[in-house]
């Protein structure tokens, strides 16, 4: 399952849904989150209109892929699209089935987190969920761009100018769809560890790591040093940024819908905050990768965003 976000032609319909009242129950109740109604989730507002008429020239927009991390759903990524869509961009958000909570289809079925049953998830379980999602790309940006495109309005997309980011574990399959897909021109891992080796010849495309600074400040010999190791191979462009009070769900919708329910997760910065922070950072890496503008924002601290910091592990 797929959504699609885009720019559009104005109209007055019916806002889309963020998620149905059966995977707003599977996300809360996997997470033992009782203490708000099973269907809180299905009743978030968002901005986009269900099946807008799309608005742009022919081959013009660039494309974005979204991959939400491990158990959670496409819809988590939301605000994040919806900015992206909101500048010109389209944007596809994937749920990968059997690594979400719940994941409903227009037939009624429900796929739950069937991978997280796995019995011992040990060596190779994460190389195996990157690479599975490598392959889940691809398929998205062919049946986007190929000769028989699944959507009406593909013929707005520029396929030369397509790119992928992600949240932890659809972070880390940035660089694994990066290694297997050369259409993918730029990616961005959100606080995710990396699992798919570079190769010694290295990987030459534009790459950013966005993370919190509890668990990725590099040289420290923190829980997750493996963006050390592949620092050394990202031949091209490449940013190492930190934000400074920030959980691992402050790259999502997910720390912005816990602040409203009153459910406390440990961050030092409002959810709306940290989505502030994630869409400029993201938007702008995108700007200048795939439509050539350069944004001073990366290149050096900025005092809209002091809790941002940059590294440089060279």
């Amino acid at each position: 399952m797929i959504s699609l976000w885009y720019p559009a032609a104005p109209s007055d319909g019916r806002r889309a849904r963020y998620m149905t009242p059966a995977e707003s129950e599977l996300q809360l109740t996997s997470r033992g989150i009782t203490g708000v109604p099973p269907d809180a989730l299905s009743t978030v507002r968002t901005n986009a209109v269900s099946d807008a008429v799309p608005a742009g020239r022919q081959r013009a927009l660039p494309l974005v892929v979204l991959s939400p991390g491990f158990t959670n759903p496409r819809s988590a990524l939301t605000a994040l699209a919806e900015d992206l869509a909101s500048h010109g961009y389209v944007v596809a958000g994937i749920d990968h089935t059997y690594e979400s909570f719940a994941t409903a289809f227009p037939d009624g079925r429900i796929t739950t987190c069937l991978a997280r049953e796995v019995r011992g998830r040990g060596p190779g379980f994460w190389e195996k969920v990157a690479a599975g999602r490598a392959a889940d790309v691809s398929f998205v940006l062919g049946a986007l761009t190929g000769a028989h495109p699944v959507w009406p309005g593909a013929g707005l997309i520029d396929p030369s100018r397509m790119a992928m980011a992600g949240h932890s574990a659809g972070g880390a399959a940035a660089i694994a769809a990066m290694l297997a897909d050369s259409r993918i021109r730029a990616g961005i891992d959100m606080d995710g560890a990396t699992y798919a080796p570079i190769p010694d010849h290295g990987l030459a495309r534009p790459f950013l790591f966005l993370g919190k600074q509890s668990n990725y400040t590099p040289g420290s010999g923190g829980t997750v040093t493996t963006w050390d190791r592949d620092w050394k191979r990202l031949t091209g462009w490449k940013r190492w940024l930190l934000v400074a009070g920030a959980v691992h769900a402050s790259f999502t919708d997910l720390e912005l819908l816990a602040d409203q329910v009153g459910v406390d997760i440990g961050a030092d910065l409002p959810g709306a905050r940290s989505l502030d922070i994630t869409r400029a950072y993201v938007r702008a890496f995108f700007d200048q990768h795939l439509r050539s503008e350069p944004q001073a924002l990366l290149d050096q601290p900025s005092p809209r965003y002091p809790e941002v910091t940059f590294c440089s592990p060279d």
